[in-house]
């Protein structure tokens, strides 16, 4: 059986794979923002050989049936637009299909991935011999941080320090790390949704003195319900006066660290023992890519390596770096062109210029919003995040409203809570998204609140 196929196969399949990107493309802009219903169920695989073309139709059939995740009408959630570049990186990689869980078996490849793992580590101001590992996403980069800072820090009874905006990850990066939910410790916020730093200090002096084990807390570089960013400097200078790990979790906000404003607002980030970023947010990449760095890559290795009689024809060098060591993963493919390839394609600056465009359509929103007097705005976005409601309105007319506008197709948009209250929540982020599509938006909310 040959499962590679012959040149001129190979040339009309990537041909006919060519067109459908092709056309997926040029019809974003007019494509629905969302249009679901209800899922079809497919048959298995067949003995015999399918025809590429009707794969290729049913696939394209199947990905029609979603909320228009790549559009630019996907204001809700964090948007991931997924650059071309970045996919044709992706298909390149698994093309070759190189194992980099130990550098060895690709270590060209490995000391690419690396080299962007250590311009990250600059650009977020971590000393030299900071480190880190591209990961599925910021769940598994949780994990790899919460391991780490537990074995770190050593703990019996270790206590964790969140907020209620604190990603769920966390939590469940604790539960999969053995703690106990009794075990993670809620810190109220301000009024404006941060975290307080002063109860913070607080309770871990009260939490010690009561035999607790103080030894992580957690700052929300941009939280997911409003993008509201904890007081990190505050944070990070409590966790070096009590012996904590501090982990900032910047898996929305921290690719705004290369713009100007966002270095401003994430003061402190480089204080960080360890930070995850989902670039699949703020970088336009697809989803399934996430970012852990680290201020001691040490740390990550004493938590993770272990070994086995099977590893023993593998070269283990310092340098590049053994990935398999800095998660829970043995097997894994090379993950660092999808972000390799767009960085140098098209230059950083390209990205911090999108970033900045971000902000500035954030920042219309919430001037457009605030000055309709039918709609209250309870808070001024940190990054890209707008949340807001009816004025005097309940949860029902507020939902209804959420409804009204989704059913337009030309925007999606979603919900949060915040204080009991049901908010309607516009989230600017997607590289798509251009100041023609807000300006739209606006409309459409204008019109149905008045």
């Amino acid at each position: 059986m040959i499962f590679d196929p012959e040149r001129d196969q190979l040339a009309s399949m990537m041909a006919a794979t060519r067109d459908f990107a092709a056309e997926f493309l040029e019809g974003l802009p007019t494509a629905p923002a969302s249009r679901v219903t209800a899922a079809v169920k497919y048959d298995g695989p067949e003995e015999t050989p399918g025809d590429f073309a009707e794969l290729l139709e049913t696939f394209k059939s199947a990905a029609r049936n979603a909320v228009e995740t790549a559009g630019p009408g996907y204001l809700a959630y964090f948007p991931a637009g997924g650059l071309v570049s970045s996919a044709l990186g992706e298909f390149l990689s698994l093309l070759v299909n190189r194992f980099t869980g130990v550098a060895s078996m690709a270590p060209d490849l490995v000391a690419m991935e690396d080299s962007v793992i250590r311009w990250l580590c600059r650009e977020f101001g971590l000393p030299d011999g900071a480190g880190g590992v591209i990961t599925t996403g910021g769940s598994l980069a949780t994990l790899a941080a919460v391991v780490a800072a537990r074995e770190s820090r050593t703990p019996e009874n270790g206590t964790i320090y969140v907020t209620e905006h604190t990603h769920l990850s966390v939590a469940k990066a604790a539960r999969i790390a053995g703690l106990r939910a009794d075990q993670l410790r809620m810190v109220p916020v301000t009024e404006d949704q941060r975290m307080d730093a002063d109860v913070a200090e607080e309770l871990i002096t009260a939490d010690r003195a009561a035999g607790r084990e103080p030894f992580l807390i957690v700052g929300t570089a941009g939280s997911t319900s409003t993008g509201t960013i904890d007081p990190l400097d505050a944070l990070a200078g409590i966790a070096e006066r009590h012996g904590l790990w501090f982990h900032v979790d910047g898996a929305y906000g921290g690719g705004f660290q290369l713009t100007e404003r966002g270095r401003a607002k994430l003061r402190g980030v480089e204080r960080a023992d360890s930070i995850t970023i989902d670039p699949h947010k703020t970088m336009f990449l697809a989803y399934g890519t996430g970012v852990l760095l680290v201020r001691d890559p040490a740390t990550l290795r004493t938590a993770h390596t272990v070994d086995a009689t099977y590893l023993q024809d593998l070269q283990r060098d310092p340098w590049p770096p053994d990935y398999c060591d800095f998660g829970p993963e043995l097997t894994r493919e090379f993950r660092g062109l999808r972000m390799w390839l767009p960085l140098h394609l098209h230059g950083v600056a390209a990205f911090r210029h999108a970033l900045d465009q971000k902000l500035d359509l954030a920042e219309d929103v919430h001037r457009e919003l605030s000055a309709l007097p039918e709609v209250d705005v309870p808070l001024k976005p940190d990054l890209t995040v707008n949340v807001f409601r009816l004025n005097g309105a309940g949860d029902a007319e507020n939902r209804r409203l959420l409804e009204s506008i989704n059913a337009t197709e030309r925007v999606f948009l979603s919900s949060t809570r915040l204080r009991g209250d049901y908010l309607l929540r516009m989230c600017v982020l997607s590289h798509r998204t251009e100041p023609s599509r807000v300006t739209e938006a606006l409309a459409i909310v204008r019109s149905l609140v008045r």
